[in-house]
């Protein structure tokens, strides 16, 4: 173990607040790059109860706008890339990722023909002709092979992971960040996705309902997606994820049956095959939605002493294209605050 010589071994302590996939993957991060850091993850909630597991984990992604593209683009790339090189090992089916090609659609020409993150996928092209004609309703559409990550798999995959680099895991709900005062954290990192809106009193933060049905549909090898990403189709290694709803500040969590019936219909005129397909279950989970992603740190009053907070929230249904990303964003903000901390007496 290369930190037995560290002059602070394990002399810093961080705190992760969050258990989905932002929060494991910015906990693995900090516990991988900074061996002398002890690094504690809590969380009220884990996997299968999270809302990354409500999602199909395929990687693509619309920007926010007021964050650089080439920092959007970055993240994407970091994600993909870190994702990729799981899906290649021989790691990826515990990890449950896994590459995954189709075809996203649209019923107008968009703006944007080739999106910010066309670059990091594999083999992105527009659609030719002959492919639109399996969708008569749809102009325009885009063909590429991205990653799919499972989170049901990924998530104790990465928490084995994160355990292994000597992190602890902690069950319990953080109310208020002055909880954590007490336990003297050097940095606390917030992760707490739509929980951040209670947890440090961020409005801008808001769900956006999104409910899915898994079916059992093995001949589906291919994922379709239409552009606005309302309804989709996304093989997997268990079953097909078939979605969705958009329901802006929707807090219900329980199953409408009439959402998915919806669902149904409008998947089954993309992928006529669907309506003989047998349902399996049926998830809702909220969005952390917020207009812009917040990566960023700031200092806060807890107790009688001012602490370094590290945020990393506000995904949407964006949190798995760009967890890795805004976890190494996350982390360099750590480094950064540890670096300036004064020492602290150790009485």
């Amino acid at each position: 173990m290369q930190s037995q010589n560290h002059p602070m071994m394990k002399s810093m302590t961080v705190v992760v607040v969050g258990g989905g996939v932002v929060g494991f993957s910015t906990a693995v991060c900090i516990a991988e790059a900074l061996p002398y850091c002890s690094v504690t993850l809590i969380a009220d909630r884990f996997t299968p109860d999270t809302t990354s597991d409500v999602a199909a984990g395929i990687l693509i992604c619309s920007p926010f706008p007021d964050i650089p593209l080439e920092q959007q683009q970055r993240w994407f790339k970091e994600t993909i890339d870190h994702l990729l090189a799981i899906a290649q090992s021989e790691q990826a089916s515990e990890a449950g990722v896994l590459l995954s090609s189709g075809w996203q659609i649209h019923k107008e020409l968009p703006v944007d023909k080739v999106p910010f993150w066309s670059a990091f996928v594999l083999g992105f092209r527009i659609m030719t002709d002959r492919e639109l004609k399996r969708f008569p309703d749809h102009k325009f559409g885009q063909a590429f092979t991205t990653v799919k990550c499972e989170c049901s798999n990924y998530l104790p995959w990465m928490e084995k992971r994160f355990r292994k680099a000597g992190g602890q895991v902690v069950k319990q709900k953080v109310n208020d960040l002055q909880e954590l005062s007490s336990q003297g954290y050097d940095v606390i990192v917030n992760c707490s996705g739509l929980g951040a809106k209670s947890l440090v009193g961020d409005s801008q933060v808001y769900p956006v309902r999104g409910q899915v049905l898994k079916v059992q549909a093995p001949w589906l090898q291919h994922f379709i997606r239409d552009g606005e990403g309302q309804s989709y189709i996304y093989p997997g290694m268990h079953s097909v994820t078939v979605g969705g709803t958009r329901q802006v500040d929707d807090w219900r969590l329980e199953v409408d049956p009439e959402d998915s019936q919806d669902i149904l219909e409008r998947c089954s005129s993309l992928e006529p095959s669907l309506s003989r397909a047998r349902v399996l279950g049926e998830s809702v989970g909220l969005r952390p939605s917020r207009k812009n992603v917040r990566v960023e740190r700031e200092m806060v009053l807890l107790g009688s002493r001012q602490v370094p907070v590290v945020h990393n929230y506000g995904h949407g249904g964006w949190g798995v294209s760009l967890s890795w990303g805004t976890a190494l964003e996350a982390l360099g903000l750590v480094r950064k605050c540890l670096h300036e901390r004064p020492p602290r007496a150790r009485l």
